[in-house]
């Protein structure tokens, strides 16, 4: 049965006398008298096409399908009355969903550094995670399926939308690698990684074209053995000794701990940023103004605004930088 056709009233009738136990009392609740309601329940029944109800004695027992169509409509009403709730600003009993969108360049270090935080505030959240590529999170947050959009780059051109880049700062980048690696490479670096093998994200990403520069500042040509898209693969394989890896320093002392990398040195004038994107001007979300309030403090410092050009002042996009 189609929900088009699907009396919400007659729905409701049906909860409310479930709820209340008879058919009177539900007449009192609903304000409604007995052979309104009486109709409305034996309509229902047609468009179900069974009984909701046996007599047994005096009293009413649901049926196998009243048993199951009361499981949905305490559903629905249920959160059809959270909903008022939350729009009348009243508590509503579930935890906030905070859902976010990250693209697999980012560093999964980085975002469980931002994010944890997030599960312990005093207002529960939950937190749901997606993963996509820069330009399918961009849609999806525009569509509302998702409330911001890590990312180590701001939004562009890339849709015809308007929405926000929020700074959540830099962070300088170094060379990292297991013990063995690091002590081969120390004392001639940065010459030396020219005959040691690396691993480097995808060309397409910010830290690739930070680290090429780099290469090219200092006229140095990598010995590069393999390419990634998921920078949590390419820890993988560096912590398996396989190559020098490229990452942010703020997670330096979570990848020494985790996965034995440690950091050989640093490529100057190489950074990452972090960007929270969102279609709000001012975040309103409290479990992005968390972790935004986290990075800014906590993880990178204060970000100081500056005023820069805008990224495409026709496109819609606007950098928080010089609102």
């Amino acid at each position: 049965m189609s929900a088009d056709w699907l009396n919400y009233h007659h729905l409701l009738y049906f909860w409310t006398v479930v709820r209340e136990g008879s058919i009177s009392k539900a007449c009192d609740k609903l304000s409604l008298a007995q052979p309104t309601i009486s109709g409305q329940l034996r309509k229902l029944e047609q468009t179900l096409g069974g009984k909701l109800f046996d007599r047994a004695g005096r009293e009413l027992v649901m049926t196998e399908l009243g048993q199951m169509v009361y499981r949905y409509a305490e559903e629905i009403f249920t959160t059809g009355n959270e909903l008022m709730d939350a729009v009348r600003g009243r508590p509503t009993g579930r935890p906030l969903r905070l859902v976010v969108g990250i693209p697999g360049v980012i560093s999964k270090t980085v975002v469980y550094k931002l994010l944890s935080p997030v599960l312990d505030m005093s207002e529960k959240i939950h937190l749901v995670c997606r993963e996509a590529s820069q330009s399918e999170l961009l849609q999806m947050l525009v569509s509302h399926e998702l409330d911001v959009v890590l990312s180590d780059v701001p939004a562009g051109s890339l849709l015809q939308v308007r929405a926000f880049n929020h700074s959540l700062g830099t962070s300088p980048v170094g060379w990292f690698g297991t013990a063995a690696l690091v002590q081969q490479c120390r004392e001639s670096f940065p010459q030396c990684m020219q005959s040691m093998p690396c691993l480097l994200p995808a060309e397409s990403t910010t830290l690739r074209r930070s680290v090429d520069h780099w290469c090219y500042e200092n006229s140095l040509s990598l010995n590069s053995i393999g390419e990634f898209d998921d920078t949590a693969l390419m820890k993988v394989f560096a912590s398996a000794g396989r190559g020098l890896i490229p990452l942010p320093m703020v997670v330096e002392k979570e990848v020494r701990e985790q996965m034995g990398l440690y950091l050989l040195g640093v490529i100057s004038g190489a950074t990452e940023d972090f960007y929270a994107i969102s279609v709000e001007r001012k975040i309103s979300h409290p479990g992005v103004a968390m972790f935004s309030e986290v990075a800014r403090r906590q993880l990178y410092g204060d970000t100081k605004v500056t005023e820069v050009a805008p990224l495409d002042t026709d496109s819609g996009f606007i950098d928080d930088r010089f609102l």
